[in-house]
């Protein structure tokens, strides 16, 4: 049964950081990409990061390019979003998700396995 386990979420002013990690079981994700996705409310579930767990390639959204880092520890099964600068528009659930190969796609529905989700919410 694979399981995509996020944590590292809270409460933080704007300007302030945050780490997500991800933690994958139940499979082998040696040829999969990981990928972190954002939903705030009232808006549709939004492409933010991607990495390739063998390679460590990674793909950003426009918005997080320069301020978010995603990396992977394939020791631990698992996968980080560093968050800096963080600004109250940020504010939403993170999610992670896995598909097979391919880092550089960002469509929802192009994904196999989500977690449950993580809420950030950045106060100004």
């Amino acid at each position: 049964q694979v399981q995509l386990v996020e944590s590292g979420g809270g409460l933080v002013q704007a300007g302030g950081f945050l780490r997500l990690s991800c933690t994958a079981s139940g499979r082998t994700f040696s040829n999969y990409a990981m990928a972190w996705f954002r939903q705030a409310p009232g808006k549709e579930r939004e492409f933010v990061a991607a990495i390739s767990w063998s390679s460590g390639i990674t793909y950003y959204s426009s918005s997080a390019k320069g301020r978010f880092t995603v990396s992977r520890d394939n020791a631990k099964n698992t996968v980080y979003l560093q968050m800096n600068s963080l600004k109250p528009e940020d504010t939403a659930v993170y999610y992670c998700a896995a598909r097979p190969t391919a880092v550089r796609v960002a469509a929802v529905d192009e994904y196999d396995y989500w977690g449950r989700g993580t809420q950030v919410t950045v106060s100004s």
